[in-house]
């Protein structure tokens, strides 16, 4: 008996221990993030390039810039070497959004939309519940939360990284027939189900798949030839797997290399095709946070998808998938764009974003 309370009191003994480490690991961690967090402001982007690059072999991150009319890139690989100039395939994640926003410039253009109308007046939904406007959509303020729980997400939670593979749009027309939006109408949240729900409209009023029409417009429209619904095909790995007529793929199912994204930088410098993003559509949205604001990142007022940062002068867009991050931001005052496409996950060091935007600061000044 006495030997059985003794291995008890062992084994609890270990698993406190155990515990505390963990939990001391958990304040180091937390720890080294605050004190590496306060060291990102004075990084030039060299710098930080230098730091996310540092002993990372699978990295592979493509940086560009567009400045006195000309596009120029340079791919850096492990430890910040120098890779041949491929124009590898990203995942662009939410950059998807601004696309799907120029969709529906493009039908108010044709008189199919009207971005004051609430989306009952393109989707067969139940009366009695109150819905948001296209506008509202586009700008995050219909107060739609982020996602709503499907059924998938579990099956997914443990088989791939995509929450939102196998959502369908017939998932999607369910829950929105039972939901109303909040007192919070007209508050700024980013949400991907509104995303999704502007891709339901696209769905509906052109009677085509959301994927078939994204491919057709960014390469009928904006000449895009290498941006399109992700296949996994890409020379990069760890893609998101996607089905062609999943209802999140108007929220972030794109792909594109940096010659394409380039280009769209340079189409929304020219303020050509259905781009959306001036000044004079800005609403002014309050989302900063103490953290944005240690790291220069000021989403400050929005005009369809695309952010306004009014200290740095420039409308800007990221996007994150589990594997891949990017950043595209375009000075209209200066005509100068940074993209930045990294095969790494937002969360590995310096993210994609920092980066762009300490780029386009330095660009700034010259």
């Amino acid at each position: 008996m006495k030997k059985s309370r003794s291995r008890r009191k062992t084994i609890i003994l270990g698993l406190v221990i155990g515990l505390l480490v963990v939990v001391v690991a958990l304040i180091a961690l937390s720890f080294y993030g605050k004190t590496m967090m306060k060291k990102i402001p004075a990084l030039s982007f060299a710098e930080a390039l230098d730091y996310t690059l540092k002993d990372n072999p699978e990295a592979i991150i493509t940086v560009g810039f567009v400045k006195d009319g000309q596009a120029s890139y340079t791919v850096y690989g492990n430890n910040s070497a120098l890779l041949a100039p491929v124009p590898h395939t990203y995942e662009i994640g939410s950059l998807t959004k601004t696309i799907t926003s120029a969709m529906v410039a493009k039908a108010v253009q044709e008189g199919k939309v009207r971005l004051d109308d609430t989306i009952d007046a393109y989707i067969a939904l139940p009366s009695g519940n109150t819905y948001p406007t296209i506008g509202e959509l586009v700008t995050h303020t219909s107060s739609y939360k982020p996602h709503y729980f499907e059924w998938p997400m579990v099956g997914n939670f443990f088989s791939r990284d995509n929450d939102f593979y196998g959502i369908t749009t017939a998932m999607l027309a369910r829950r929105l027939s039972s939901l109303s939006v909040s007192s919070k109408r007209g508050t700024y949240e980013y949400s991907n189900f509104g995303y999704a729900v502007l891709g339901l409209v696209l769905q509906e009023i052109y009677d085509t798949e959301y994927a078939t029409l994204v491919d057709a417009f960014v390469r009928d429209d904006f000449s895009l030839r290498h941006t399109y619904i992700s296949t996994m095909s890409g020379d990069l790995d760890n893609a998101w797997d996607w089905k062609r007529g999943d209802a999140y793929l108007s929220a972030g199912g794109l792909v594109s290399n940096i010659e394409d994204m380039l280009a769209y930088a340079q189409l929304q410098l020219a303020g050509q095709g259905f781009i959306g993003a001036s000044q004079e559509s800005l609403k002014q949205i309050d989302a900063a946070t103490q953290q944005f604001e240690l790291l220069d990142i000021h989403p400050d007022a929005i005009a369809m998808a695309w952010m306004w940062d009014e200290q740095n002068g420039m409308f800007w867009h990221n996007g994150a998938t589990s594997h891949y991050n990017s950043y595209l931001a375009f000075d209209p005052v200066r005509q100068m764009a940074v993209v930045i496409l990294s095969n790494l996950s937002p969360n590995s060091r310096i993210p994609a974003t920092v980066l762009g935007i300490k780029l386009m600061k330095e660009l700034q000044l010259f």
